[in-house]
């Protein structure tokens, strides 16, 4: 009996082991960007299966999803920053339901189909309770079947082209009518007319400039050019010859990633400043200011609904703790402002609710309100998007923005156009 259970012991022992180095191997494989507590978090969840809940003892865990590694990282990375302030903050005060929330980090690799992978672990191995991710349409795109599939809940952090209304997202970023559109329409009363169209080849630029062409020809515009580039292209050259070539008033700018480094120091190598030609881009925010650099970008303009410089006291207060968690020379920015909101909407709905179901947590999110960095915001409980003020901001030599117009109020979401009459067709199946 002695021999036996000494056995018994051995082989539970190495059990544990194994158990405990695949854990390992599992973190080494998301590019060692996990944290402590999602370490700790690989190994709880190693001992209580993969079949485990959300909220189980005194944690709840939520997944991160964002290319951390690829084109996108220069993006996303510094969101992922901003939710795991966000849980921070949460968890010093006492967390959601008397639990601390723990989270599970993925790499979506700036690979489409690696997202859809990746949230499909997350909901149903990982259990999460809800997930915070996704910078792309494509990202975004590839993972909403999965969580409608899953009835899982995905809260998606930046601006996108609209038309798309799921139940099983939140959207914190910008709809069109809350970036795009507007900024269409300041640009045709201030900078000109002639517009040439440059964006990165997949869904959002070329469902964004489809909503474009139909404004301009609504509203005087005119288009003169329009091309497309893979994402991480970076050889600009017949783009810039075609663009000196067209003579627009204004360049407006729906590339991504890494993409915009060699356009827009391509753009100054050419002669061609923001005094020669007005660039308006939706995807360059402060931290790929400071990737591309402020002597490149000074002057080509943004449009956003949040700038690091956006002037509220509780913007004032983010700054400060995002600064003081990562560096004194790290930015803030839109989508990181979006990222870093999500997360504390979602705590309030949890508590509101007093669950973590998705179904309970999507009612309960219905018209909530969160005094964030950008000014109040509002859950739309119709299109799950959140009511924003629209800004138009300046790039400056210190790399920051100057708002140089905004709407007076937040703006209630519209992502099928419904308050367009020229929109006639695009907004059709919302």
């Amino acid at each position: 009996m002695k021999r036996k259970a000494w056995y018994a012991v051995l082989a539970a022992m190495l059990s544990v082991s194994l158990l405990l180095a695949a854990c390992s191997s599992g973190n080494e494989a998301t590019g060692g960007t996990a944290p402590k507590e999602n370490a700790a978090e690989g190994e709880q969840g190693a001992a209580e299966g993969s079949s485990a809940g959300a909220a189980d003892g005194d944690t709840i865990k939520i997944g991160i999803l964002h290319s951390l590694s690829g084109t996108m990282a220069i993006s996303e990375v510094s969101v992922k920053d901003a939710e795991l302030l966000a849980i921070e903050e949460i968890n010093a005060n006492g967390g959601v339901l008397g639990k601390q929330i723990v989270p599970v980090i993925e790499d979506g690799a700036s690979d489409w189909p690696t997202f859809a992978e990746k949230a499909r672990k997350l909901v149903s191995k990982d259990g999460v309770a809800t997930v915070f991710g996704g910078w792309t349409s494509a990202s975004r795109k590839a993972m909403l079947p999965v969580f409608e599939e899953l009835n899982g809940l995905l809260w998606y952090p930046v601006q996108y082209e609209g038309l798309e209304r799921s139940p099983n997202i939140m959207y914190t970023g910008a709809t069109t009518n809350q970036q795009i559109v507007p900024s269409v329409t300041w640009l045709l009363e201030n900078r000109g007319k002639k517009f040439f169209l440059l964006g990165s080849d997949y869904v959002f630029p070329r469902t964004a400039n489809k909503i474009i062409k139909a404004q301009l020809a609504a509203e005087g515009g005119e288009l003169v050019g329009e091309e497309y580039t893979p994402l991480g292209h970076t050889d600009y050259s017949t783009i810039i010859s075609k663009i000196q070539s067209s003579k627009p008033d204004i360049v407006y700018n729906t590339l991504n990633g890494d993409s915009n480094v060699a356009f827009f120091k391509q753009l100054k190598d050419a002669g061609i400043t923001a005094k020669d030609l007005t660039t308006l881009s939706v995807s360059i925010a402060e931290e790929e200011v400071r990737g591309i650099g402020p002597s490149v970008l000074e002057g080509h303009l943004a449009a956003w609904n949040y700038y690091q410089t956006t002037d509220t006291p509780e913007n004032k207060k983010f700054v400060e703790a995002y600064k003081a968690k990562y560096g004194s020379d790290r930015v803030t920015g839109d989508p990181i402002e979006a990222g870093y909101i999500a997360v504390h909407l979602w705590a309030a709905a949890v508590e509101k609710a007093g669950s973590t179901d998705v179904d309970a947590v999507k009612e309960a999110a219905k018209e909530l309100t969160f005094d964030a960095p950008e000014g109040k915001v509002t859950i739309d409980g119709e299109t799950q998007h959140i009511y924003k003020k629209v800004r138009i901001g300046e790039v400056q030599a210190d790399g920051m923005f100057k708002e140089l117009w905004s709407t007076p109020e937040p703006v209630k979401p519209d992502p099928y156009l419904k308050g367009y009459d020229w929109a006639g067709e695009l907004s059709s199946g919302g």
